[in-house]
């Protein structure tokens, strides 16, 4: 599930290469993003994510377009001295699990950013997952954030209001430092 278009390239090289079956999920409303993509060759491999932004405060676990609203929310939150690490997972299975646990180990608190519903999803396997395997080291409760619990609006004014936004990842945030 690629974020920008040096991702979506070298994932889906990477997958078309792959001896197993791949699923590659991307957004049409990402095509006409822009970014730098170099002409030559390369993949990404896939299950390994990626930290797109050190921090030490508090770790932001997205992918796919919705990153878009972490990375708002972040630039946010720095103006107010609150330092977040972001990790793009570009692939939900395999999902780098050790990646996560380690910025969870730094950070001791996590928000995980996902375009899906709220019961059933990949913010949900992350959660429990961190709470099997570094509990320890959490200091608040994880918070995940989803899209509303109803059917996906067609209408444009109520998709905006229906997916999660960079504000809601501004209190998420805020809430785990308890500010």
């Amino acid at each position: 599930v690629p974020s920008n278009p040096y991702d979506a390239k070298g994932l889906l090289k990477s997958a078309i290469r792959d001896d197993d079956p791949v699923i590659f999920m991307e957004s049409e409303q990402m095509y006409g993003d822009k970014g730098e993509v170099p002409e030559g060759e390369y993949t990404i491999p896939l299950g390994v994510a990626d930290v797109k932004r050190e921090g030490t405060d508090v770790t932001i676990v997205s992918f796919g377009k919705i990153i878009k609203e972490a990375y708002k929310a972040a630039d946010e939150l720095e103006k107010e001295g609150i330092s977040c690490e972001i990790i793009d997972l570009r692939t939900v299975r395999p999902l780098d699990k050790e990646v996560i646990i380690a910025s969870v180990k730094k950070t001791n608190r996590l928000v995980v950013l996902e375009e899906a519903w709220p019961f059933g999803n990949v913010s949900t396997e992350i959660t429990y997952i961190i709470q099997s395997e570094a509990f320890d080291y959490l200091d608040a409760p994880i918070i995940k954030i989803n899209t509303a619990d109803t059917p996906a609006p067609y209408s444009p004014v109520l998709l905006e209001e229906w997916l999660p936004n960079s504000n809601d990842v501004v209190k998420a945030v805020k809430k785990v430092l308890y500010k």
